[in-house]
């Protein structure tokens, strides 16, 4: 655990006085970036930049890049290359690439050489040292750091956030699990957790700014303080967050099945802040193909969590991510995931096809899937998800409840939308001076995939 330094961020705003810098960062891929984007954001707001709108005005670019997908990562080199022009016209201008893409080391070496027009290439366990990073880069030097010697967990960092009534706040980094298909543990790290004291301070704080409902999240938040000595478990953290006045909601993801304790289930049934939704990926519902995974569990440990969740929380909703075409999987295997999909009963799953990333296990493993089949076995999944979905939706017509409303769509007639406490979405008349209240809303039809509703009386407690 360490504090983060000041001192080469005080540089900074002594070399970008008077200069009214705008920067643009970009991000791809999970919570987590988002999350390291604000701090990010909160880093250059200190140091006196302003954020823009549009590429075309910013004085600093920054991608935040993630890697455990083929597409993010085209997506990045396509936008990167496209920026070449606007550097030719701008050579002031400096371009920054940063994230779980740039923690590989060849990756990041690679994507230097190819775009020599990039300034400033660093990993995920250098943000902390973005602002000295910035002087050199300032300094008219290109810079490339990435480094796996020193992974810590920094407290203090600055942070500009959205605004809104939800937050999200990290109570861990890093992974263990090492999934045979996932880059995560090595560009993140091992599981760090942060200090109780921290992660409530930071809360607490957020409350007394008018933040009502948190995020907490964690590449498997179930092993919360298992790695430290004295520390507590994730079920207690809950509890003790749930004691902080001001704060009406806490969500968490993402939850590891192989860690999710009876106690944790408790807490989601007893502890009424603690919002009655877990993400669960399941990613395969064939015991052969979870065990090729190195999951952990199995589809019978699986789905008696899911019973277990369902019996305890009556109104709970389940999310889940799904892999199809790992290799080696056969058609009886996708059809166990599909009889999995059809008894777990989802409200939503976030669906891939399998992706090779280069370093981890799975890349080696020989009988990759085609192309074809991966596309049939995801469009029949996506199908079946569908219709599980709609299923889902009609039990709540005539529902009534509590939402946070998130937003309002005033395109064509103004409509209001938030969440139910289990993560389902509800659309409703509604205006943006209903933004960040919670209101009683009635389901009354579904549209499409959504839910529709109306509004119940004045604002509740």
């Amino acid at each position: 655990m360490k504090r983060f330094l000041s001192e080469p961020l005080q540089r900074l705003q002594y070399e970008l006085a008077d200069r009214d810098l705008g920067y643009f960062v970009e991000t791809f891929g999970c919570q987590m970036n988002v999350r390291d984007s604000e701090i990010i954001a909160g880093m250059l707001e200190s140091a006196g930049m302003h954020a823009v709108s549009m590429k075309e005005d910013a004085d600093l670019i920054l991608f935040n890049t993630c890697c455990v997908r083929d597409h993010a990562e085209k997506r990045l080199l396509g936008n990167i290359g496209a920026l070449r022009q606007l550097k030719e016209r701008k050579p002031g201008l400096v371009l920054a690439v940063c994230g779980c893409m740039m923690q590989q080391q060849a990756v990041a070496e690679r994507l230097f050489k190819r775009f020599p027009f990039v300034n400033l290439v660093f990993g995920t366990h250098m943000l902390d040292r973005l602002p000295e990073l910035l002087l050199a880069a300032y300094a008219g030097e290109r810079v490339c750091a990435v480094s796996a010697e020193e992974i810590h967990v920094t407290e203090g960092l600055p942070s500009h956030r959205p605004g809104g009534a939800s937050a999200f706040v990290n109570i861990m980094y890093g992974c263990n699990n090492f999934c045979t298909y996932c880059i995560v543990p090595f560009v993140r790290g091992p599981e760090r957790s942060r200090m109780p004291e921290a992660v409530e301070a930071e809360v607490a704080s957020l409350a007394g700014e008018g933040y009502t409902e948190i995020t907490l999240l964690g590449q498997n938040v179930n092993s919360y303080g298992q790695d430290m000595e004295a520390g507590i478990g994730f079920p207690a953290l809950l509890a003790r967050l749930s004691r902080i006045d001001g704060l009406r909601r806490i969500r968490f993801m993402t939850s590891h099945p192989k860690d999710l304790s009876d106690e944790l289930i408790q807490a989601i049934a007893t502890l009424p802040k603690v919002c009655h939704h877990v993400h669960l990926p399941v990613q395969s519902g064939s015991n052969r193909i979870l065990k090729r995974m190195n999951r952990g569990y199995t589809r019978e440990k699986y789905l008696e969590i899911v019973r277990k969740l369902h019996e305890a929380v009556p109104d709970i909703e389940l999310t889940t991510d799904i892999i199809v075409g790992f290799p080696g999987e056969t058609e009886e295997d996708f059809l166990d995931t599909m009889a999995l999909v059809e008894e777990a009963g989802y409200a939503a799953a976030y669906t891939f096809k399998y992706s090779p990333r280069q370093g981890t296990a799975a890349a080696k493993m020989a009988q990759q899937v085609s192309e074809a089949d991966k596309r049939d076995r995801l469009k029949r999944l996506n199908d079946l998800q569908a219709k599980k979905t709609r299923e889902n939706n009609e039990k709540y017509i005539g529902f009534n409840g509590r939402v946070l409303i998130e937003g309002c769509d005033d395109k064509e007639q103004p409509v209001a939308f938030g969440k139910f406490s289990n993560f389902k979405m509800v659309y409703f008349p509604g205006n943006r001076d209903l933004v960040g209240s919670y209101r009683t809303v009635t389901v009354t039809e579904i549209r499409k995939n959504s839910l529709f509703g109306r509004l119940e009386g004045a604002e509740t407690e």
